[in-house]
C-alpha cells in the first residue's frame, strides 16, 4: 500500500494547527473590540476542589479569564501536571529537539533493540501527551477520560495524511468509518466531531490535476468540466492562480473513474456521519491542492447538510491566506442562496514556508499575508463574520480552532454581545491535544464548548507528528511559553500548600 501516516517531511509540512499560535497580539480592526494583554499572571483565588467545576451563570457570561492558574488547572491531577510540564519543557529545548530528530532518522531505528527502546521512551512521554491512542477504540476511551476529568470534548482524528493509490484510499476510508463508529459509541456530550483528510481518500496527484482544471475553468469562461458536481465557489478575484499557467489536459477516462471513486468514498463517510449525527470536519491543505478539496467539501455539504439547524459537513478556512475572507463570504453567500446549512472550521494556517517557496520559484507573490498582524486581523474578521451568521438563527456551525488567547477573548466578548447560546453547539473552540490547555480550560469555564483535536495511530507512525509538536514548542513561542509558566506556577502553589 502507498499510505503515509503522519508524513515524514514534518519540517516542510507542519501539522494542521501549527500556525495557530503566533507570537504577538492580533491587529485590532474597526470591527473588533480592544483586547487586553495575552495573559495576566499573579492573581490567585482560594484553592478550589480538585475536580471539574461546572461554571456558574455569572462565570459563563464573563470575559475569558486566564489569570488564575489554580482554577484553570483544578481538574488536572498533580502527577499529570508534572508530566505535562516536563514534556512541554523538554520540547522547548532546541538541542533536545534536534537530537530527537537525528535519532528518529538515524540507523538506530533500524535495529530492533534500540528501536524498541526509543519507541518505549517516546510512548510514555511525548506520545501519551500529544496522541490519544493506537487505535480508534483506545482514542475513544481517551476522549471519555478527558471529558470526565475536565469537561473538554474530543475530535477524533485518524492519523493518516495521504495515500497514493486506490487500495490505500479504500483502506483509509474504512479507518475513517471505524473512527465514526468509535465516536458514536461515546455519549454525545463527550465528543464534537471526527476529522477527515481528503488527501487520504483521493490520490494527491489527482487532487492536483483537479485543482489545475478548476483554476483554468475560473480563468476561462469557455472552459467546461463535464465531470464537475454542483458545488460552491472555490475561488475569488483575489485567489492565487499562478499554479496553473497553461491549459491542463482533460482528465483521462481512468482519472475520471478515480475521481468518481474518491467522491464515493467521501460520500460514504458523510453518509455514515449523517446516519450517526456526527459532524465531519474536512481538513485543509496547500493551495496547490486546496481547490479540489474545497470543491469536494462543498459538493458533499450540498448533498448531506440536510438538517437546517446543524450541518454535518464542515470545510476549513485558513486565515493566513490573502483570499480567505473573500472565499469565505462567497461560500456563505451561495450556501444561503441554495438554503444549504454550512459548517466552517477557522484556522490560521500551517503551510507558510512551503507556500512562500513555491510562489517564489514561480516568480509570484506568496498567497500568505505579508505580516502576522494581517493574519490576525483576517482571522478575527472571519471569526466575527461567522459568529454573526451563527447567531441569527441560520444553520451555520462554527469551529474556532485557535491557540491565540486574544482571539479567544474577542470571541468571548462577541458571543456576549450577540447573545449567543454557548451550549447549543453552533459555536465551539478547539485546540490541539497536549497544547494550550490553559486556553482550553479558560474557554470551558467561560461557558463554551471546547474540544481537543486528538490524533491516534501506532506509536511508530506518530513520530513525525510528535516531532512537529516539539518544533512548535521549542524556543519562546507565546502560547507554549505561557502554558509552561502557568503550569510551573500551579505546581509551586500546590507544593507550598502541601508543605504548609
Amino acid at each position: 500500500m502507498a499510505t503515509r501516516l503522519l508524513r515524514t517531511n514534518f519540517i516542510r509540512r507542519p501539522y494542521r494547527f501549527s500556525a495557530l499560535t503566533p507570537v504577538g497580539p492580533p491587529t485590532v480592526t474597526a470591527s473588533t473590540a480592544v483586547v487586553p494583554e495575552i495573559l495576566s499572571f499573579g492573581q490567585q483565588a482560594p484553592e478550589p476542589p480538585l475536580h471539574h467545576p461546572k461554571p456558574t451563570n455569572e462565570e459563563a457570561h464573563n470575559d475569558l479569564d486566564l489569570s488564575d492558574q489554580a482554577r484553570l488547572f483544578s481538574s488536572v491531577p498533580t502527577t499529570d501536571l508534572l508530566r505535562s510540564t516536563a514534556v512541554l519543557h523538554a520540547a522547548a529545548i532546541g538541542p533536545m529537539v534536534d537530537l530527537g530528530t537525528w535519532v528518529m532518522s538515524s540507523k538506530l531505528m533500524d535495529a530492533a533493540v534500540t528501536r524498541g527502546m526509543v519507541l518505549g521512551l517516546v510512548k510514555g512521554t511525548f506520545y501519551d501527551h500529544f496522541c490519544a491512542g493506537e487505535d480508534a477504540d483506545a482514542a475513544a476511551e481517551r476522549v471519555r477520560s478527558v471529558y470526565e476529568a475536565t469537561g473538554l470534548k474530543g475530535m477524533l482524528v485518524y492519523g493518516v495524511e495521504h495515500a497514493d493509490d486506490a487500495s490505500s484510499c479504500d483502506d483509509n476510508m474504512q479507518q475513517f468509518i471505524r473512527t465514526i463508529e468509535a465516536a458514536k459509541s461515546l455519549p454525545t456530550s463527550h465528543f464534537s466531531s471526527v476529522v477527515v483528510k481528503i488527501t487520504a481518500i483521493c490520490p494527491i496527484s489527482l487532487l492536483k490535476r483537479v485543482s489545475d482544471l478548476l483554476r483554468w475553468e475560473y480563468k476561462s469562461s469557455n472552459f467546461k468540466l463535464s465531470w464537475k458536481l454542483k458545488s460552491f465557489p472555490v475561488f475569488s478575484d483575489s485567489s492565487p492562480l499562478y499554479h496553473t499557467n497553461s491549459e491542463p489536459e482533460p482528465l483521462t477516462a481512468e482519472e475520471e473513474r478515480e475521481l468518481e471513486a474518491a467522491h464515493a468514498r467521501i460520500q460514504e463517510i458523510c453518509r455514515k456521519c449523517q446516519e450517526f449525527n456526527v459532524p465531519l470536519l474536512i481538513d485543509a491543505e496547500d493551495t496547490i491542492l486546496q481547490p479540489a478539496i474545497d470543491y469536494m467539501a462543498y459538493s458533499s455539504a450540498i448533498m448531506f447538510n440536510a438538517d437546517k439547524d446543524r450541518p454535518i459537513v464542515y470545510n476549513t478556512i485558513q486565515a493566513y491566506l490573502r483570499d480567505a475572507g473573500d472565499r469565505l463570504h462567497l461560500a456563505v453567500r451561495h450556501a444561503e442562496k441554495e438554503n444549504v446549512p454550512m459548517g466552517f472550521k477557522l484556522v490560521r494556517g500551517a503551510y507558510m514556508s512551503s507556500e512562500a517557496r513555491l510562489a517564489d520559484s514561480l516568480g509570484c507573490k506568496s498567497p500568505v499575508h505579508d505580516t502576522i498582524q494581517d493574519t490576525h486581523a483576517c482571522y478575527n474578521n472571519c471569526m466575527t463574520f461567522l459568529m454573526e451568521k451563527a447567531s441569527n438563527g441560520s444553520g451555520f456551525g462554527v469551529v474556532l480552532a485557535t491557540h491565540n488567547a486574544d482571539s479567544g477573548r474577542l470571541a468571548s466578548r462577541k458571543a456576549s454581545e450577540l447573545g449567543i447560546d454557548k451550549e447549543n453547539g453552533k459555536i465551539e473552540f478547539a485546540q490541539l491535544y497536549g497544547m494550550s490547555d490553559a486556553l482550553s480550560f479558560g474557554l470551558k469555564r467561560a461557558g463554551f464548548n471546547v474540544s481537543k483535536y486528538m490524533p491516534f495511530g501506532p506509536v511508530a507512525t506518530a513520530i513525525p507528528y510528535l516531532l512537529r509538536r516539539a518544533y512548535e514548542n521549542r524556543g519562546m513561542m507565546a502560547t507554549g511559553a505561557n502554558d509552561r509558566q502557568l503550569m510551573r506556577m500551579e505546581l509551586k502553589r500546590r507544593l507550598i500548600a502541601g508543605i504548609a
